[in-house]
């Protein structure tokens, strides 16, 4: 059984995009720069958008965080996406989710520019997936395959069996691995709460993606033998024992799968990191373009 290390994945590719960067500005190119705007004060989405910040640092980025109350209106928080949309200087950026319940997260997803949506949200960019054009993919789904790739577990003819149809994950990961070419030409399956008999089409997937939030959903007996599993969730539950109150939880019960597993992804370490670089590698790709 092997441990798909995520952590130390996204370490690689920061360090290959840190080489690129010092790459750009020795040719007189501009210096990549994303911008976030963070809502309230969501314990989950500081420490993301911390990380996103510490990220951007070790990329050799240029970040902007803008802070805003959770008693923002929504046409104050549109006026801010805006101006990002207009910066010159903002290769990228994105709204942090999930905002107050008052704001209508898919009105400020769309009224974001395409051309700037490095999160890969937007129906422009959603579309263009769909399709197999190129476009800002989302960034965990991108983190997934790409962890998929570098650790040489192929796609093409296998069996997948997605758990969760979110419009963050689910959908997205769907689309890219039933595209044809590298980490794609799978046979994919969306599972959701209405699915009958779930454990039995989990057990016949050859790679399995569990995208719930659900703590320890996935058992032992709905995996098959050999398996490929990847755990996204990343559900905070509490935990006197820690300093921080809280542990973080996978959907897979983890120390009954692994030794089912030819191969699978730990929480945390996993997914996680890989979600952050996704977004590092899309603000890449935006600063490219803007050349």
């Amino acid at each position: 059984m092997q441990i798909i290390d995520g952590k130390a994945t996204s370490a690689q590719i920061k360090k290959e995009i840190a080489e690129e960067v010092e790459q750009r500005l020795a040719k007189g190119l501009h210096r990549p720069h994303l911008a976030a705007i963070l809502v309230g004060h969501d314990g989950g989405s500081e420490t993301y958008v911390a990380n996103k910040v510490k990220a951007c640092e070790v990329c050799g980025f240029k970040s902007t965080l803008i802070r805003l109350e959770d008693s923002v209106s929504q046409d104050e928080l549109l006026a801010h996406v805006e101006a990002l949309n207009n910066d010159p200087d903002v290769d990228g950026f994105i709204v942090q989710l999930p905002l107050p319940r008052h704001i209508d997260e898919q009105a400020v997803i769309e009224a974001i520019d395409p051309a700037k949506d490095v999160d890969g949200f937007h129906p422009v960019n959603v579309g263009r997936q769909s399709v197999g054009l190129p476009c800002f993919h989302s960034a965990t789904p991108a983190g997934i395959v790409e962890l998929l790739r570098r650790y040489n577990i192929p796609t093409r003819g296998k069996n997948v069996v997605i758990v969760g149809r979110s419009n963050i994950v689910g959908k997205p990961l769907a689309a890219m691995l039933m595209q044809k070419g590298e980490q794609g030409d799978a046979t994919v399956t969306v599972c959701h709460s209405a699915t009958p008999d779930l454990a039995s089409v989990t057990a016949k997937a050859d790679i399995l993606v569990a995208a719930m939030g659900r703590p320890g959903f996935i058992t032992a007996d709905m995996v098959a033998d050999g398996a490929t599993v990847i755990d996204v969730g990343t559900t905070r539950v509490p935990d006197a024992s820690r300093k921080s109150g809280f542990r973080l939880s996978g959907d897979v019960d983890f120390e009954a799968v692994a030794p089912k597993c030819t191969a699978i992804t730990p929480v945390p370490g996993g997914v996680g990191p890989m979600t952050i670089v996704s977004l590092m590698l899309n603000t890449l790709e935006a600063a490219r373009r803007r050349d």
